[in-house]
């Protein structure tokens, strides 16, 4: 009997604790606030290109002028991760039903202690799995590669094998895309071309965004 007792009070710790993570703020609630007001002065069109991720497309503010022939929504959030995208979904993905979601992040995983490009890889998918579950098999998901920062000189072994990863699980869904700008981004000796990046190393400038524009134009749709 004392054996069953324990086990309740031991659930309901872990129901406590669950909670407790869940009722936790999250520390960019300030982003998602300011893109609620944004839709509230001017609500988004049906149908959307939506993109999504960390601070390379946060910093792209004139991205609907590169693809002046397309709607696209833009709500990346610097600093995030694949959790804070995962977190944030019912804000930031699944009320603007959109026909195609792009999707970069990863750097910042990679940054974090102990990350692995498996499970970089692994938290993708659980991203992956819940559009598809939320808003079908008919949305296209397309993946912007990791691009090799100058800055980040020391991840891109990682960066290249969670790329790898993330193409080949693609690969199996007729209606998901993998769009490469990492080898784009780099000189004839390999290493990152550093004129294409702001003085931080990490962002771009409008020459790398540029190189995003010739090789994401293909794979947007109609």
């Amino acid at each position: 009997m004392k054996c069953l007792k324990y086990v309740a009070l031991a659930f309901a710790l872990f129901l406590c604790y669950e909670n407790s993570i869940a009722q936790k703020p999250s520390r960019f609630q300030a982003n998602i606030q300011k893109f609620k007001q944004l839709d509230s002065i001017n609500p988004p069109a049906n149908s959307p290109i939506l993109l999504i991720g960390s601070s390379s497309f946060t910093n792209w503010k004139d991205v609907q002028s590169y693809f002046p022939e397309y709607t696209i929504i833009n709500r990346g959030f610097g600093g995030s991760q694949f959790p804070d995208l995962i977190r944030h979904a019912d804000d930031v993905i699944y009320p603007y039903k959109p026909k195609q979601i792009i999707i970069y992040c990863g750097d910042n995983d990679l940054m974090t202690k102990n990350a692995t490009p498996q499970n970089v890889f692994d938290n993708f998918k659980t991203l992956y799995n819940g559009i598809r579950s939320k808003l079908g098999k008919k949305v296209n998901i397309t993946f912007i590669s990791i691009k090799p920062s100058p800055r980040r000189r020391h991840l891109i072994p990682r960066v290249v094998e969670t790329n790898a990863l993330i193409k080949s699980f693609l690969k199996k869904d007729k209606n998901a895309g993998y769009v490469d700008v990492y080898n784009k981004m780099l000189a004839a000796d390999g290493e990152p071309i550093k004129t294409i990046f702001l003085k931080d190393s990490l962002h771009m400038n409008a020459s790398g965004y540029d190189i995003w524009q010739k090789e994401i134009k293909p794979a947007l749709l109609k």
